[in-house]
């Protein structure tokens, strides 16, 4: 029929299936109308006849019309249709890429030819022409969803359509340069705090202290212009930044080499002064980053001081600097402070629960038996909380010698024991730790969890718990034992005084803490131990305390068979992956290391009991051993870190250690070339 009609000189509407119809109804109707006319009367069917003959010609003509300009709106529709397509993909700022199945390019758009250059891409591998593009497709080729790339030194939004090999790619250069700009330009508040001014300052004159806080204040308001930084004192000690990102990046490109200047300066005019800063940034509110810069500020003193630490709202914490020592503070009146809010806190608690660490060593019993005293002396009932898995041989001793003391025997509980003995009316002390995952009792730590005392001689990290009742953290302290031990000065004189075993136990932890007053020595650890000794501490007792049995003996003096030197101060033991070990057995293995003549770090790689890779590292203050066991997941001191790793084999624990020391001593040896 269609064929038909095509040969047929047809008027426009007709070819027109649907007016052809309509046209059909209203002839027939048209007919119908006229025979029922004729019929009715001659005249009318006449005069129906006449305007049916003029309303059908007009009709015809209209519909002619309108099929004629259909037709050429369509038409006009198809071209302007059909031109965009091509204009569009010749035109478009979109790039657009055609491979075949090979990778090969079949065709490109004009937009995305400037980027390969003049070079005759057609037919040619894509890994030919453009391998970093080929290899950043390759990577994302599975992706259903756009993606962004930087290629050629511009950004890129990539889509990929992996059933036609084709690759579209939007250039979106400016709006990440936009993006950029705003990240750059966001607000960073800091706070600056002289760690030890007060010390320094109180054996010098007026003139001195006039001198030195104007040397600090210059070299910093230098080093803040250098950098564009905002600078504000707010007292003799304490001052305020504010900054851009773009400077704190800058900044920390030169591992914030104004804790060096100020170290250095005031230590050639005899008068040591470091400096510890906390940065924050990431917030729109100042006030939150204000309060979050603080915090910073806490955990960089809560970690020896002479660092910075630097912490977006929402991302970890970045460490710069902690290369000394932290200085012993003179003055103690903290102490004192600190004795009487944990004295308030014992007389507001029902029950006091004592948890040390995992694997105890003397210095967390000592620190817990000393804790109990107290709160005896208090008039309060207290628990250390102990779990009897991996004790090693000193402990064993100790448990035996507390068999003759029934009322400490009877304090000791387990974990699940003091999870039910808890109220919320109860107080936990954390003692010789600060990281509730390497405690004894998570559990009792979260049933507590706001009602924590902390009380410990390492320095801060990041899992400190959010808001302790009392912090009591001096990483100048040689042992937990030692800051305790201050504390029975304030206690009351009627009270029952601290036994034999206790004194003798409190003791041996700040011996074996300071490698018997070889390292973290200072003259408060001294009156601490005499103190203890007064008090009825056994030497004998301590000796016996500290010896190894034959299997330990022999186990550490297989690791130390297994050592390996490197560059001359760096030694490293890497034990058995089969074997396991006991921590303190490690420990005293890397202690003995530093004995040898030029070895300034030790390290050993070890399993441990409990299944995981252990890493214990000591230094002679040369290397900070407390930022390569932090990189690892660790902590500790500048000259003891340790940290544990699940899921590896020693091996793969020994490279990564590897890695860690070969980063830490570049950036080290940089430091040390600028200076």
């Amino acid at each position: 029929m269609k064929k038909s009609l095509r040969h047929l000189n047809l008027p426009p509407f007709l070819k027109n299936k649907r007016l052809r119809n309509i046209s059909l109804f209203i002839a027939i109707s048209l007919i119908l109308g006229l025979v029922i006319a004729f019929i009715y009367n001659v005249v009318i069917g006449l005069v129906l006849l006449i305007l049916a003959s003029a309303g059908l010609t007009y009709t015809i003509k209209e519909l002619n019309i309108v099929e004629e300009n259909t037709t050429k709106y369509v038409t006009d529709l198809s071209y302007l249709v059909s031109r965009g397509e091509r204009e569009s993909l010749l035109e478009m700022p979109i790039g657009i890429l055609i491979l075949d199945d090979d990778h090969r390019i079949n065709w490109v758009n004009p937009y995305l030819q400037p980027y390969f250059g003049n070079n005759k891409i057609f037919g040619k591998s894509l890994e030919e022409i453009a391998p970093e593009l080929f290899d950043l497709i390759q990577e994302n080729w599975n992706e259903d969803e756009p993606f962004e790339i930087t290629w050629r030194g511009k950004h890129f939004t990539i889509l990929i359509q992996r059933q036609y090999n084709t690759i579209y790619l939007m250039d979106i250069t400016h709006y990440a340069d936009v993006e950029v700009k705003y990240e750059n330009e966001k607000i960073v508040i800091g706070e600056v705090y002289l760690d030890n001014f007060d010390e320094v300052s109180q054996s010098m004159s007026d003139q001195e202290i006039s001198n030195l806080r104007n040397y600090v204040t210059n070299k910093l308001s230098t080093w803040a212009k250098d950098y564009g930084v905002y600078l504000k004192r707010i007292d003799a000690d304490h001052y305020m930044i504010m900054m851009y990102v773009q400077a704190l990046r800058e900044i920390e490109a030169d591992k914030f080499n104004i804790l060096d200047i100020i170290r250095k300066g005031t230590l050639q005019q005899n008068f040591p002064i470091t400096l510890s800063i906390g940065i924050a940034y990431g917030d729109t509110d100042l006030n939150q980053l204000a309060d979050l810069a603080q915090n910073n500020l806490d955990l960089a003193l809560g970690r020896g001081g002479d660092q910075a630490v630097i912490k977006p709202r929402d991302g970890e914490a970045r460490f710069y600097g902690g290369k000394t020592n932290p200085m012993e503070k003179r003055t103690r009146v903290r102490a004192r402070m600190i004795t009487n809010a944990l004295q308030e806190l014992m007389r507001t608690s029902d029950k006091i629960f004592v948890d040390g660490h995992q694997q105890p060593d003397m210095d967390c019993w000592g620190a817990a038996l000393g804790i109990r005293r107290i709160a005896q002396m208090n008039n309060k009932e207290c628990y250390i909380v102990f779990d009897d898995k991996d004790v090693h041989t000193d402990i064993k001793r100790l448990l035996d010698k507390i068999d003759d003391y029934p009322d400490i025997l009877d304090s000791i509980v387990t974990p699940d024991k003091a999870v039910k003995m808890a109220t919320d009316e109860s107080l936990l002390i954390m003692v010789d730790h600060s990281n509730p995952n390497i405690g004894v009792a998570k559990n009792l730590y979260e049933r507590l969890i706001n009602r924590i005392v902390i009380i410990d001689h390492h320095r801060r990290g990041e899992d400190f718990p959010a808001n302790p009742l009392l912090a009591y953290v001096e990483p100048y302290a040689s042992s937990a034992c030692e800051l305790i031990t201050e504390m029975f000065e304030y206690q009351s004189q009627s009270a029952d005084p601290i036994n034999d075993l206790e004194a003798t136990v409190m003791l041996t932890g700040i011996v074996v803490d300071t490698q018997s007053f070889k390292v973290r020595t200072g003259t408060r650890t001294f009156d601490a131990a005499s103190y203890l000794r007064s008090a009825g501490a056994d030497v004998d007792e301590i000796s016996s305390f500290m010896k190894e049995n034959s299997n330990n003996y022999m186990a550490e003096n297989h690791l130390i068979s297994l050592v390996n030197f490197v560059d001359d101060n760096l030694a490293l033991i890497t034990a058995e992956d089969d074997v396991k070990y006991d921590s303190v057995t490690a420990a005293k293995a890397v202690d003995s290391l530093l004995s040898i003549d030029g070895v300034e770090a030790s390290f050993v790689v070890y399993r441990r009991m409990d299944g995981n890779v252990g890493i214990s590292a000591r230094s002679t203050g040369a290397i900070n051993v407390q930022l390569i066991m932090e990189a690892l997941g660790g902590g500790g001191h500048l000259v003891a870190g340790a940290t544990q790793i699940k899921d590896k084999t020693v091996a793969e624990a020994n490279e990564m250690l590897t890695e860690v020391i070969d980063q830490k001593l570049f950036d080290n040896s940089n430091n040390k070339s600028d200076e």
